[in-house]
């Protein structure tokens, strides 16, 4: 049996392995981060189910055309565990390029419900709220 502190050093991963895999255009890999019926809900559409997920990154990556490379930041991290769950609250930013230099593109809070599925935590249901944009 795990510790708190080893369980919160593992979500802790899942949440940067997930802005990896966001930022690198690796969507299959960012979907596995979710349980076989886990939802990620966002800005531009809510899908359950780690092909629907897949498909959906793919349509909101493209859905203004190419944008500049950027970097998914998340802090202000607070896991509360309930045994093989857990509420995780957190904030992020996307820091991209621009013709004027490096510029916040996006950013809000998640709001994610986790489970402990084989060892291994994984999103049940992420929220994404996007409060600060430019597009």
């Amino acid at each position: 049996m795990s510790s708190a502190l080893e369980d919160k050093d593992a979500i802790r991963e899942v949440l940067a392995e997930y802005c990896f895999c966001l930022d690198g255009g690796r969507f299959a890999e960012m979907a596995a981060l979710f349980a076989p019926d886990g939802t990620w809900h966002t800005a531009f559409g809510k899908a359950t189910g780690r092909a629907d997920i897949e498909a959906l990154a793919n349509r909101v990556a493209n859905r203004a055309g190419p944008r500049p490379r950027g970097a998914h930041l998340v802090t202000n991290i607070v896991i509360k565990l309930a045994g093989e769950r857990a509420l995780v609250a957190s904030n992020w930013a996307l820091a991209q390029n621009s013709p004027n230099g490096p510029v916040i593109g996006s950013g809000g809070a998640y709001a994610d419900e986790m489970i402990k599925l084989d060892g291994h935590w994984l999103f049940h249901y992420r929220k994404i709220d996007r409060f600060i944009a430019n597009d």
